[in-house]
């Protein structure tokens, strides 16, 4: 990457910058391959925060199907973090999972798992939990909130053999040719999943990020403090891919020390370590054993940080320094945080990033978790929090005694509670990444890079003014 002009003294954010079209021989945005170049070898440079308000196994397992990948969040007990590892790697890798309801669940229920989109379908299951029937969810238009599903009347969705399914153009044209919008899919006679022809077209665009034995792939986030080393050993052992060693100040002795000793394991898995701001933060977490850095502290969107203690970069400029000082080791920096639209995505790639990772914009999504709410103008949305907020500190701290928590919680940072909306338009995670996706694929191509290593090696970049962003804007409304 280079500066247009030159580089100005001061740091910058992403809003500060633009990207320079150049002469360019890639033709069409398809052509643009945007494989990761970092140990993980993902398959689009997207990667889900650590956040209890964002990734679950639901999330992880949806971005994992299209070639990104989900981080576990650390404050997850045990137990709940055990499913959640099974519920990805158990998850299909090209069908849609089955929402299920009974027949007793009511219709304001079902609406709350699985609202009214294209394509979306329910699960009925029987008495013994097995599924029974599929039915699409815009049959519960019109219907009366306390009605029961089981009351609704119309045949069951038809209904595909898995082995008609393998090859996703296929899957379409079959799908396409029953004139519905989502089928099930059948194994031996017992529903396992489900599709619906937008699925089977991205599955013709995106490529799983998937482990040896084919299952989805996932991430597991551990905190620096307790035995680090056992518990990411424990966690590669239950099948995780990518332990991600994360505090909020990742340039200090105890993270040092987290580094070596997980490294030492020798696990044979990419280790994650942040968050870090500097290049000398970068040597030294590299030189203890990190591949990559993860990079921001205070541009996400929950945290207050830089209000509360003045700590913190901006955001581009962090991953620039940072990305070139991990490269002259061999190593790579994902982007974590500050990114709002698709040209941040892009702008943290042409930095140097290998991947972007991103929290609030995937909260206010149907696979984040958490059920979906109603507020008073009849919106969908979901709560999200920050990961140093009193709502999250207690949830970290809730073995401790009373007065220990109680002592936590006077120091905390960051929003307990917000209400991120899900776009009608965009309300899935696969309609955010087809969106992010779909701009990074042409900021490549003005760029007239085929691959992102490519992309970082030729993107220009421009510093504007504050009006100069506010120009990029659509206008919302007429003149």
């Amino acid at each position: 990457m280079r500066f247009f002009d030159e580089r100005p003294a001061h740091d910058l954010t992403y809003s500060d910058v633009f990207l320079v079209p150049g002469r360019s021989d890639v033709g069409s945005r398809l052509s643009a391959d945007l494989a990761v170049d970092d140990p993980t070898a993902l398959g689009i440079p997207i990667v889900a925060a650590n956040m209890t308000s964002v990734t679950g196994p639901r999330l992880a397992a949806a971005l994992a199907r299209r070639g990104g990948l989900g981080v576990l969040p650390q404050d997850t007990p045990l137990g709940e973090l055990d499913a959640a590892i099974r519920a990805v790697k158990s998850a299909p890798v090209m069908l849609d999972p089955l929402i299920t309801v009974g027949a007793e669940t009511t219709i304001a229920e079902a609406l709350r798992l699985a609202p009214d989109t294209q394509g979306a379908l329910l699960t009925v299951v029987d008495a013994d939990g097995a599924p029974a029937r599929c039915i699409p969810v815009s049959r519960l238009r019109g219907a009366m909130p306390d009605s029961r599903i089981g009351d609704l009347v119309g045949d069951p969705v038809p209904a595909l053999d898995d082995e008609d399914v393998t090859d996703p153009r296929q899957a379409f044209d079959l799908i396409d040719a029953a004139g519905v919008e989502a089928v099930a899919v059948m194994h031996h006679g017992r529903i396992i999943g489900s599709l619906s022809a937008r699925s089977a077209v991205r599955a013709t665009l995106y490529s799983p990020a998937t482990d040896a034995r084919g299952r989805l792939r996932v991430a597991v986030a551990v905190g620096a403090n307790g035995d680090p080393a056992a518990r990411a050993e424990a966690l590669v052992q239950a099948g995780v891919d990518v332990i991600v060693l994360d505090t909020a100040h990742g340039h200090q002795e105890s993270m040092l020390a987290a580094v070596r000793a997980v490294a030492g394991k020798k696990l044979g898995v990419p280790l994650v370590a942040g968050n870090v701001v500097t290049p000398e933060a970068v040597h030294d977490l590299i030189e203890a054993g990190a591949d990559i850095l993860k990079v921001g502290v205070g541009p996400g969107a929950m945290c207050t940080t830089r209000m509360m203690t003045a700590v913190g970069r901006p955001q581009f400029s962090a991953v620039l320094d940072t990305a070139q000082a991990a490269r002259e080791k061999g190593a790579h920096v994902w982007a974590d945080g500050g990114v709002r639209y698709p040209r941040d995505v892009a702008l943290a790639l042409a930095a140097g990033a290998s991947a972007v990772m991103i929290g609030s914009w995937f909260a206010g999504t149907l696979e984040a978790p958490g059920e979906i709410e109603v507020d008073e103008e009849g919106r969908w949305f979901k709560s999200s929090w920050g990961m140093a907020s009193t709502r999250a500190v207690e949830q970290r701290f809730r073995r401790l005694d009373a007065f220990d928590r109680a002592r936590k919680t006077l120091f905390a940072e960051g929003i307990s509670s917000s209400r991120i909306l899900l776009d009608p338009q965009r309300p899935s995670i696969d309609d955010l990444l087809d969106m992010i996706t779909s701009g990074l694929r042409s900021s490549m191509t003005y760029a007239g890079a085929a691959t992102l290593p490519e992309f970082h090696e030729r993107a220009v970049v421009g510093v504007q003014s504050a009006a100069g962003y506010e120009e990029g804007k659509a206008l919302p409304v007429s003149w």
